[in-house]
């Protein structure tokens, strides 16, 4: 796994340990995590650009907001996510996927936290249900 921290290792572990929210991108394999304060970066198709990734590949990443009592993620599936060509199908492959590698990621960089999915980011989640 390849750890990216911007604007570099110290910046993002003194705001670790000040608890200071943290954007997370990591990538669908999980082999690539960028990590960020989030006042550095904002966003995170800002941050896939300053850590020298073209920002049209944010919908090749998890995206996350964590602290220290948990990890947001922005869940938004993309409709190029897999072959599946069901989107409820895709959408639960994505969630699956999701819950496997998220945890694992944010273990490495040193967050064993509860990931959740944000009431205005359920729009996709909820479509499993139904």
């Amino acid at each position: 796994m390849n750890i990216i921290y911007y604007p570099d290792e110290n910046n993002v572990t003194a705001a670790m340990e000040q608890d200071e929210p943290l954007l997370v991108l990591i990538s669908f394999d999980g082999e690539r995590v960028i990590v960020s304060q989030i006042d550095e970066a904002v966003e995170h198709h800002i941050l896939l650009r300053k850590a020298g990734f073209p920002d049209t590949d944010i919908d090749k990443y998890f995206r996350l907001v964590v602290d220290r009592s948990g990890a947001d993620w922005t869940f938004v599936c993309p409709p190029d996510y897999s072959t599946v060509t069901r989107k409820d199908k895709r959408i639960e492959g994505f969630f699956k996927d999701g819950m496997t590698v998220i945890p694992k990621a944010l273990k490495q960089i040193g967050y064993d936290v509860p990931v959740e999915i944000p009431k205005r980011y359920r729009r996709h989640y909820d479509m499993m249900g139904e």
